[in-house]
């Protein structure tokens, strides 16, 4: 909205810095951080007011989650809130890139508020049907891939690109669109399995948020692909705002949700975000390489479909508990440990995923 500002300017003045994608990036992670601080405390209070004994705690879970019994859930509005906020005050709502990001996250955060309003209404840890969930969100995924392929180069549609094999493209076809729901999805649903202690998910989504950004910011410039010999994308710089948005969103939820949480971002924040990095990797052609910055996430989902496939055929576990971070805590490791064990591993393969700009 910002934007047309330019409008108003003569080439040499302050409405000029609106033109710069990094200007209006930095102007919406303030928008997006003091949006949090102002409208978290009040959120929380209204939440827990209207939740009574907040999210439901599993019987099955490790025992010293049991203290966390009250805690209200949905804090995913506070940053949905923020970053949407940030995104139509600071971004070009000309470009469609933008929308197809917003499409998803909104999306996504409308399925995930309803799951956890059932939760707390019913008080079970059983929401909307989980096939119910998954329909709904490969059509929207669906939607947003074949927005993508539509606004994507002519010589860029359908085709996945490789990171480090930059020449290399395998046309898809129209096996493009279902390979795009599949990303979304798998994204959307690995942070919803991650979400599962105080502030683990939160901080891997900025890195890997942050990381698309950057490459989003790259892909849009032709002066960087020609420099990084990767593909160019026009209007993905775009995202960057975006982005910007989701760090200083994160950013106030995380005063909030770091231990002991006082909410949890819920269904409502964890499938919006995992949505939206899907759809930022699938408008950007960083698709496999969301794998790697985002790869925390793919082991967290993994450990859930082996111990799942294993415990059908043999009656075992491989884990003592799945997703991977409640393994960890059976152990024995404290909550902070993994979660911060888990941050590190997060900024490690973010800088990994950077490192594919420039390998080849």
């Amino acid at each position: 909205m910002l934007y047309w500002l330019t409008n108003l300017s003569d080439g040499g003045d302050l409405f000029n810095l609106f033109r710069y994608i990094t200007f209006r990036a930095g102007g919406a992670f303030l928008t997006a951080l003091i949006f949090g601080f102002l409208f978290g405390r009040p959120l929380i209070d209204v939440l827990r007011k209207r939740q009574g004994k907040g999210q439901p705690i599993r019987s099955d879970g490790p025992e010293g989650h049991f203290v966390k019994a009250g805690t209200p859930t949905m804090g995913g509005l506070l940053i949905v809130g923020a970053l949407l906020t940030s995104t139509l005050l600071w971004a070009r709502l000309d470009n469609p890139f933008v929308w197809m990001v917003l499409f998803v996250t909104m999306s996504y955060a409308a399925i995930g508020f309803a799951d956890d309003y059932a939760k707390v209404t019913k008080q079970t840890t059983a929401g909307v049907s989980g096939k119910v969930r998954l329909l709904l969100g490969f059509l929207i995924a669906g939607i947003a891939g074949a927005w993508a392929a539509w606004f994507h180069p002519a010589e860029l549609s359908g085709q996945l690109a490789f990171p480090v094999f930059k020449n290399a493209l395998l046309d898809l076809g129209i096996l493009f669109v279902p390979f795009a729901m599949i990303v979304i999805v798998g994204a959307a649903n690995a942070v919803n399995l991650t979400d599962g202690l105080d502030g683990l998910a939160i901080m891997p989504v900025m890195i890997a948020g942050g990381t698309l950004g950057i490459i989003a910011y790259a892909v849009g410039r032709t002066d960087f692909t020609e420099y990084l010999d990767v593909h160019y994308v026009p209007g993905t710089g775009e995202i960057l705002i975006f982005t910007a948005g989701l760090i200083g969103g994160g950013l106030g939820f995380l005063w909030y949700n770091a231990p002991p949480a006082a909410v949890f971002m819920g269904d409502t924040g964890s499938l919006a975000l995992g949505g939206a990095l899907g759809a930022i990797a699938v408008a950007t052609k960083h698709e496999i390489v969301l794998a790697i910055v985002g790869g925390l996430f793919v082991v967290e989902a993994l450990s859930v479909i082996i111990q799942v496939l294993y415990f059908k055929r043999t009656g075992k576990r491989v884990f003592l508990m799945a997703p991977i971070h409640h393994h960890y805590e059976k152990k024995g490791w404290a909550e902070p440990q993994i979660v911060i064990r888990f941050w590190i591993i997060s900024l490690i393969l973010a800088l990994i995923g950077l490192a594919t700009l420039k390998l080849r």
